[in-house]
């Protein structure tokens, strides 16, 4: 059997291996010269803006959150089709996560829907790109404007995407990027905020590294409760190697993505995800499959042919933290649905177009 093809890979060239072993050398392995460095490349690609860096991209999303003025008696509407951190952080900072169902071509969240779920007590939203495919930013701003709400855009998933030629975190209220190791550039565990103005880097500093303020040869004050947030410099190095090759990853991503369009079996009755090869920077290629199919049995079929799927996500309403909270099955028919049948097929920059033969005629195999 050829050799295993897992959902995702991480692709390392040779010199971030050597600069990682140049700053283990170097004894400055936590945050420094690299991080600095780091984030003025990331600034740069988010069109000046400032950006800071983090050890996960959970951390920024919550940092988002305290920096925005978001805490108990609040209300923050998102998607139940995410990982947990995007509704789990909201808890973190004492406010109410309010989820609202997506719509089921895009499987993002549906801004009609938020809308409608608006109270006195929404003090934001975050969507979520799924995917790598962006929410529909002119609506999603309006609508911010409108009900003076701030937004949280947890784009985790669509570092190199772009709205309408702009790239995302080059404009828009709080971008929080993961560069966690599935994410199409990596710094191992890791993320990013870009902010919306210079006049919250202070703040979001203290809130980064427990509070501190420095100042002088010996001064040290804490006025704010922060947290253990910081990004290491190995973790930067990577991040560092890993983002000159960040439009090419891209292009190799969109590329493998069309050859699935070509090859995938229509007969199989899957839903596909929508065909945007402008704007996505397809950070995974998902496919819902139909309600007779069990997924695990997918899953395990196609292990069985050498071939890795992953799960992105069950809808979180559903988690026992949740239904706990009081949410329930049906509220939310197209999360709920999705969720049950989503697959997520191999798709990294080191695949090969024989590969993604290799998943169709596998996935072909397996659903007959």
């Amino acid at each position: 059997m050829p050799e295993f093809l897992p959902f995702t890979r991480p692709t390392l060239d040779e010199a971030t291996i050597a600069g990682v072993a140049e700053v283990l050398r170097s004894g400055w392995i936590t945050s420094g010269p690299q991080v600095k460095a780091f984030e003025a490349a990331l600034s740069r690609h988010c069109g000046g803006r400032p950006v800071r860096c983090f050890n996960s991209g959970t951390a920024t999303l919550e940092v988002a959150l305290r920096l925005a003025g978001i805490g108990p008696g609040h209300e923050v509407i998102t998607t139940p089709l995410s990982w947990v951190a995007t509704a789990n952080v909201v808890l973190e900072v004492g406010a109410r996560p309010v989820f609202v169902d997506v719509d089921p071509r895009t499987r993002n969240i549906d801004l009609a829907a938020v809308e409608a779920a608006i109270t006195r007590k929404t003090r934001a939203v975050i969507p979520v790109d799924l995917a790598g495919l962006p929410v529909d930013r002119d609506r999603l701003y309006d609508l911010a404007r409108r009900h003076e709400l701030r937004v949280v855009e947890d784009a985790a998933q669509s570092f190199g995407a772009n709205w309408r030629g702009r790239t995302l975190g080059s404009f828009g209220d709080f971008v929080s990027f993961s560069f966690h190791a599935n994410k199409n550039i990596t710094s191992a565990e890791g993320g990013a905020l870009a902010l919306p103005d210079e006049s919250l880097v202070a703040r979001c500093e203290q809130l980064r590294l427990q509070g501190v303020i420095r100042s002088g040869e010996d001064g040290m004050d804490v006025e704010v409760a922060g947290g253990k947030f910081n990004l290491t410099d190995v973790a930067a190095r990577i991040g560092l190697g890993q983002l000159p090759h960040l439009e090419r990853f891209t292009q190799r991503r969109r590329e493998l993505a069309r050859r699935y369009f070509e090859r995938w079996e229509r007969d199989l009755a899957c839903e596909l995800p929508p065909e945007d090869f402008t704007q996505s920077n397809w950070h995974m290629f998902q496919v819902v499959l139909p309600e007779r199919v069990e997924r695990a049995s997918f899953i395990a079929g196609m292990r069985e042919q050498g071939i890795g799927v992953g799960v992105h996500y069950p809808a979180m309403h559903l988690f026992k933290l949740y239904r706990n909270l009081g949410w329930r099955t049906g509220q939310f028919p197209h999360a709920e649905r999705i969720g049950r049948g989503i697959a997520t097929l191999p798709l990294f920059p080191a695949m090969t177009d024989s590969d993604v033969e290799r998943v169709c005629e596998a996935a072909k195999k397996v659903l007959a």
